[in-house]
């Protein structure tokens, strides 16, 4: 499982010209999904989440998580996170799990990062056409694979 975690001062996925949810302070996260991930990953990767701590302090150090600044979440499934560009010109997404096996991990993820959090997660559609508009605060953008555990 494949997390490009953003930290934001807003974020918002439309879908067919409407709003359809809307963050501000805390994470945008474009989630990638691989065909051998299951439980272990979504149960680490969410921890890890929540409990890193890259927010500032009160002398602007990154010392605080999304736990103690009580920020928001929103994710957004991305299966182009396990591109492969090795060979030609063309990505190849051979990697990515299909949508049968992706989408319950998707909202398992989201139910799980759910409960770490201590409140509702915003999402995008799984599989929607989607226009992610966000506002990268810092910025701070951490590339995070739960296959590496880094």
């Amino acid at each position: 499982m494949r997390a490009l975690l953003q930290r934001v001062s807003n974020a918002s996925v439309e879908i067919e010209g409407s709003l359809h949810s809307s963050i501000s302070h805390g994470f945008l996260i474009l989630l990638g999904i691989e065909a051998v991930d299951d439980t272990t990953d979504i149960e680490w990767l969410a921890g890890k989440i929540t409990r890193l701590r890259v927010f500032g302090d009160d002398e602007g150090k990154m010392n605080r998580s999304i736990l103690d600044t009580g920020g928001d979440i929103l994710v957004v499934s991305q299966f182009t996170l396990h591109a492969s560009a090795k060979k030609g010109n063309r990505p190849s997404f051979l990697k990515a799990a299909h949508p049968d096996i992706s989408e319950p991990l998707y909202e398992t993820f989201c139910e799980s990062l759910s409960k770490e959090l201590g409140k509702a997660v915003a999402k995008g559609i799984f599989g929607a056409d989607m226009k992610v508009t966000l506002t990268n605060d810092g910025p701070v953008t951490l590339w995070i694979d739960s296959r590496n555990r880094e």
